[in-house]
């Protein structure tokens, strides 16, 4: 891997990264987003670039498994749970206005 430079944050563009870029910008390596592409995703098949949606989620499947000790599926799970939880608060902004 090439020693870039990652800074967290919060992404609001539409980048693309590619597998490698994705990977170093979660501490991984391309090895470990390919294996669980179908996570990040949802589409295993020929991913060649992820947006910043996707490296939001695959930061939090990479910090669930480290962090929790918690196999990919489970922390797949708890991250479907926390981006559903997002959502449902963001529908109760809208609906509050």
């Amino acid at each position: 891997m090439s020693q870039n430079h990652i800074h967290a944050g919060l992404l609001i563009d539409e980048i693309q990264l590619t597998a490698d870029e994705l990977a170093c910008a979660c501490r991984r390596d391309v090895q470990w987003v390919m294996a669980r592409s179908w996570l990040i995703c949802g589409d295993a098949e020929a991913v060649t670039q992820f947006s910043s949606a996707e490296l939001t989620r695959a930061r939090r499947l990479a910090d669930m498994e480290t962090v929790f000790e918690i196999d990919e599926e489970v922390a797949g799970l708890v991250v479907d749970l926390i981006e559903e939880v997002e959502r449902l608060k963001r529908a109760l902004k809208m609906a509050s206005m």
